[in-house]
């Protein structure tokens, strides 16, 4: 997804330069690849902004139900440890900001792993529990009651911490890009509609 965002950047910015381009052989082809940017990149973001706000369901995955118990709301992250015998990549997840008596539901792709890591922290930096699961059967789902403040590996939380927060930022820069790309979509349909009238 990061490419394409960078693909319709370029053609946003390539398009508001050729709306400059008002007569001549060019202006018909300027205007034709100003229209199918804009309904390229409408179509991208309509596609990806479903596709985020559906459900994470995944096909042969094990659902995981976090179900904090802790007086305070923490913010929950999921790290999937794949191939955890060959120093494994850890993949994470922001499952979200759980308050207490309440749970989330998030779906795992268990492929390559057969352990998971549960982060929870109190504020943005502020890590407060960490828990290491295994998976010993792949076919029933997880459920995992956050009952008290625990760290169970300082290394491993470490690990986790850094993961997170390299999945944070990664969040943010992309955030940055999508806000500029759609700046750039408005401006583009903006100057398209108002030529058009």
């Amino acid at each position: 997804m990061v490419f394409i965002i960078f693909v319709i950047f370029w053609a946003c910015v390539l398009s508001l330069v050729l709306s400059k381009v008002k007569s001549g052989r060019m202006a018909k082809w300027a205007k034709l690849f100003r229209i199918v940017t804009v309904v390229f990149s409408v179509s991208i973001f309509t596609y990806w902004f479903i596709k985020k706000s559906a459900v994470g369901f995944i096909d042969n995955s094990v659902g995981l139900q976090v179900i904090n118990k802790l007086p305070q709301t923490l913010d929950f992250y999921v790290i999937n440890v794949n191939n955890p015998e060959k120093n494994g990549v850890l993949e994470s997840k922001h499952i979200g900001k759980i308050r207490p008596e309440y749970y989330r539901v998030e779906y795992l792709k268990m492929d390559q792993s057969n352990e998971y890591w549960i982060v929870g922290y109190l504020g943005k930096k502020n890590l407060v529990y960490f828990s290491q699961h295994s998976v010993p059967n792949k076919n029933i789902d997880q459920i995992v009651e956050v009952q008290n403040y625990i760290n169970q590996s300082l290394k491993l939380s470490e690990a986790a911490k850094k993961q997170v927060d390299a999945y944070n930022y990664e969040n943010t820069k992309l955030g940055i890009w999508v806000a500029l790309d759609l700046l750039l979509l408005f401006l583009n349909l903006v100057l398209i509609v108002r030529k058009n009238k």
